[in-house]
Order: C-alpha cells, then structure tokens, then sequence
C-alpha cells in the first residue's frame, strides 16, 4: 500500500508551472477558476521573454531553471507544459523533491521513460496527474455513459478522425517541434487525446496494424497516418489522423457502431453530437442537444474540470481519474502504433513490461 502525503485541508494547494508556451496559457486559466482552492506560486522557463510574461499575467514568482524553482517553491505539485521528451527527467526530478507531478500529454515519447516516470513517483509516494482533459468534454462524459450502461451492445466498429492543419510555421516555430526525441508525430503529439479514446472507451486492445508517412510537412516525424485496430473484445476499427487538411482544421470525430446503437461524435475537436441513436430510450437522451458545445480550440474546454479532480484527490476527496497508470495505456497505443508503422507488421499489446 502506498502512503501518500498528508491531504491539505487547511490552505490552498500550492501549484507550480513549468514551460510557459502554447499549452501552458489553458493551465493558467483553469488556475483562476480554482482561486478559491489553487494558487500558482512559480513558474518557470529557460526563455526570458516567455518567463517575464508569463510572471506578469499570473503574479507567480519567476524561475529560470527547474532546478532552482525546487529549491526554493512552496509548491505541492510541479505542472510540466515542457516538450514531451523533457517530461520524465522532470518528473524524476520532481519527484525526488517530494513533491507531486502533473504533466501534459503525452507523459513520454519512449515506453521505458513512461514507465520509469511512474516508478520513481511510487518511490517517492507522490501522485503523478497525467492530463486527459478531452475526457471531461460532455460530449465524451455522454459517450462513456453509454458504453458502460451497455446501451451497444456488442461493439462491432469504430471510428476515429482526426483532420487538423498545422503548417511549416508551426513546426518551425520552436527547434524540438517535428523530432522524434521531444515530439512525437501527429499520432503522439495533436492526436493523442484521441488515442487516448481507443481503450479508455472501448477497452483494451489485442493488436494494431499502422502505417505512418512525412508527406509535406520537413519534419523527422509523421504528418500523417492510419491505424487498424482489433479489441480483445473482437471489435474492429480504424484511426485516421492527418495535419495536412486544407485549408484549417476541419474534423476531431468519432463513431461507434454495436448491435443496438449507432452514435457519431464530430465537429472540428468531438464538440458535436452529430447521431445518437440506440434501439432503447435512456434519460441520457435529454441530454444530447445540450452537451455539444460551440468551440474554436481543438483543446475544448477540460482542463479546469481536469484541475478540478486534482485538486479533490489532494484534498483527499477523490481518487484521481487519470494517474500515471492509467497514462501509460495511451502512451502503449502509441508506442505500439510506431513499432507497427517502422516494422511493417502487426504489434500485440501488451508490449513487454
């Protein structure tokens, strides 16, 4: 049994940030909405600029370095927002300090760093929050209802898209953006969110098959790709993701096909109900029109809701919804998808521990 620390009950919970770019502005809002129970007392960046503003917009006292922001923060918990092949070091580091960890998708781009990120949390009984905020979306929350009230029946098909843009600027806007070693393509990187939906909604998978191609984009990796996938429940599906869609983001969609229900989540990030249809009436059906939501950001609107349970679980209200195990189901996925794509062949999950 592990022993974590004590919950706060008698203060705010004391957050601190690190990596103040794109990603980091969407924690920074759902922080104020937490003002009540949060507070952000650091952040922290190797860019001077980036640092200064970010100290500006939030008050938050300013670090050049993780490691000076661990030697002198009052902070519970470290919120990484850094390039994703920084994240385990960090987390290692952060952990060593007693201190929670929280980082952004995906936790790693290597299987062994995931599970090495999970390892020295349990070593030094902190909490490691892995952030899935597009689980939150009531859209995906109507969804997850349905699949586990068995509303499908047997799922037979399912259906994932992602057509999204991101041009050369994009890339070339930061030196890590578009490399294996602190990126990730297209799957590990904008869709991961959707990945994540493959065993979180449908359960675990027996086997994936994926080709992957750079097809305008000067990257190392991906643009664009396809993934076969078969459950271990029999079921089949497909997983289509592209960054080339002309001429902006066009499509975040998934479908469900089972025996007794047909449902199409879509818009441009799975912000429309576009069919909900089962062969039984459930109260949840009221509740379809209201749960789509009009959105301009592929980000959608789950990080407070996310920050939300991080909060409960260190006040020790909550158990958290996405811990770095359940982070390493995603990660699997996605590793597995890379292993199929470079070797031409079918990959089993589980991968060796």
């Amino acid at each position: 049994m592990r022993h974590f620390p004590a919950p706060i009950t008698d203060r705010k919970i004391r957050f601190a940030l690190v990596g103040c770019g794109r990603i980091a502005q969407n924690h920074f809002a759902a922080l104020k909405q937490h003002a009540d129970h949060a507070e952000l007392v650091g952040v922290c960046d190797i860019n001077p600029r980036a640092l200064e503003e970010a100290a500006k917009i939030t008050g938050a006292k300013p670090f050049s370095s993780l490691s000076s922001l661990l030697e002198d923060t009052t902070a519970d918990i470290v919120v990484l927002t850094t390039p994703s092949g920084l994240h385990p070091e960090q987390a290692i580091d952060v952990a060593a300090s007693g201190r929670h960890v929280m980082t952004e998708k995906p936790m790693a781009t290597r299987w062994h760093d995931g599970l090495r990120m999970v390892r020295a949390c349990d070593d030094a009984n902190v909490r490691l929050f892995v952030v899935k905020q597009n689980r939150r979306n009531a859209t995906l929350q109507l969804l997850k209802q349905a699949v586990e009230q068995g509303r499908f029946g047997r799922i037979y098909m399912v259906n994932l898209n992602v057509f999204w843009t991101r041009p050369q600027e994009y890339y070339d806007s930061a030196a890590w953006r578009g490399t294996w070693e602190f990126d990730g393509g297209a799957f590990m990187n904008q869709a991961s969110h959707y990945v994540d939906l493959l065993d979180w909604l449908i359960g675990p998978i027996e086997s994936i098959q994926a080709y992957t191609a750079t097809l305008a984009r000067n990257i190392e990796v991906e643009d664009t790709g396809v993934i076969s996938v078969k459950w271990r429940s029999g079921a089949l599906g497909s997983m289509n993701v592209t960054m080339l869609t002309y001429p902006k983001n066009l499509e975040g969609s998934i479908t469900i096909i089972g025996e007794k229900g047909t449902v199409r989540v879509g818009g441009v990030a799975v912000n429309e109900i576009q069919h909900w249809e089962f062969s039984e009436p459930h109260e949840d059906d009221e509740k379809v029109k209201q749960a789509s939501y009009e959105t301009t950001s592929v980000y959608g609107f789950g990080h407070p809701l996310y920050y939300y349970n991080v909060i409960k679980v260190l006040q020790g209200e909550a158990d958290p919804e996405t811990d770095g195990r359940e982070g390493l189901k995603s990660l699997e996925t996605l590793i597995a998808t890379y292993l199929s794509a470079r070797d031409g062949k079918r990959v089993a999950l589980p991968l060796d521990y």
